[in-house]
């Protein structure tokens, strides 16, 4: 049985993709989260979904903007204490949103096991 990612997800608004270092990641919304599929390229038919609240996407991306060679736990580590992230998971989960919407981009250069992700001052199509 091949996964169909429209069939499961009929009713929410789809943001765009993501193309991670071992899943493809799928972002899509309801009134105020994000869903945040990954499809995983090794494992036929496996995959799994996180949910991120709207309001914390954004207010990260606030305190983010024009950062530079970002990671996960670079994040998390700077932001748990306001309870903004929760987790590296979640970190990373917001960073994928950030990427999928056009307010962030993921550095390809870099060629290490970690995704360094680049936050951009204004959304892509904003001038």
């Amino acid at each position: 049985m091949k996964l169909r990612v429209d069939s499961l997800t009929k009713g929410l608004e789809f943001h765009g993709e993501v193309q991670g270092k071992r899943q493809h990641y799928y972002i899509l919304s309801s009134g105020r989260q994000y869903f945040v599929m990954s499809v995983s390229l090794a494992k036929r038919d496996a995959g799994n979904f996180n949910l991120v609240s709207k309001t914390a996407v954004e207010g990260l991306y606030r305190r983010l903007r024009g950062r530079r060679g970002l990671t996960a736990r670079l994040v998390f580590d700077r932001f748990r204490k306001g309870r903004l992230v929760t987790s590296s998971l979640n970190a990373l989960n917001m960073l994928y949103v950030m990427a999928a919407t056009g307010r962030a981009s993921i550095d390809a250069k870099r060629k290490t096991p970690q995704i360094f992700f680049n936050v951009l001052r204004r959304p892509a199509g904003e001038s």
